[in-house]
């Protein structure tokens, strides 16, 4: 197997392929250090020093709009800066569009973070995760929110809002951004996500890979 890509080659391929933005425009490495995990009866996540690269893009479909706005007001509320794609009413609209505008604020690293909201969560996560550099995680209590981090090294989170109670969502928003990358053996089991998004990135334009 080929070396693996290390996080600048994959930000500026990213960069070609999304945003148009050059390298030296892209947040360097991974944002600050990862936050730890809360342990029981612990504060809501804190926001990291760093500026930009601690924003938080969210977006939901009409059936999320409204978990995604009392997600992004409890953020706002300790601390959090965030950027919300929408959508902005209960109007119908494609989950898809949102889903990839939360992801493309993540991949160029405009954003740290990303979260989406639609019934079910899983539309979007799939949505988001053909965005290159992202890693979409549906999660549906606090175990799988920490498990996508530590293990996978989620950089979005999706969320079912016909599928979670108001006060789960927050307690599963906190979790997720509480718990840090865990590295070690994980990290080449990641390495290998990315290496398989890069062999489809390289074919030749044209070439079809639904093989």
């Amino acid at each position: 197997m080929s070396d693996m890509p290390s996080e600048d080659e994959v930000r500026a391929l990213v960069a070609q392929i999304v945003g148009g933005f050059a390298p030296e425009d892209l947040g360097q490495g991974s944002g600050p250090s990862p936050l730890p995990g809360p342990a029981a009866g612990s504060p809501p996540a804190q926001p990291p020093e760093g500026g930009e690269h601690g924003d938080i893009a969210v977006g939901a479909d009409h059936g999320g709009f409204a978990l995604k706005q009392r997600i992004a007001a409890d953020l706002r509320e300790h601390g959090f800066s965030v950027r919300d794609v929408g959508t902005h009413s209960t109007d119908a609209v494609d989950y898809p569009d949102i889903a990839f505008a939360v992801a493309q604020l993540v991949a160029d690293g405009t954003c740290r973070w990303g979260i989406v909201v639609d019934g079910a969560g899983i539309g979007s996560a799939m949505a988001a995760n053909k965005v290159p550099g992202i890693r979409a995680a549906t999660c549906w209590d606090i175990s799988s929110a920490r498990n996508s981090r530590e293990h996978n090294h989620a950089n979005v989170l999706a969320l079912g809002a016909g599928l979670l109670g108001e006060a789960l969502a927050l307690q599963i928003v906190q979790a997720w951004l509480s718990t840090g990358w865990g590295g070690d053996r994980h990290a080449r089991r990641v390495d290998k996500i990315t290496e398989i998004e890069r062999r489809f990135l390289r074919e030749p334009a044209g070439r079809s890979t639904n093989r």
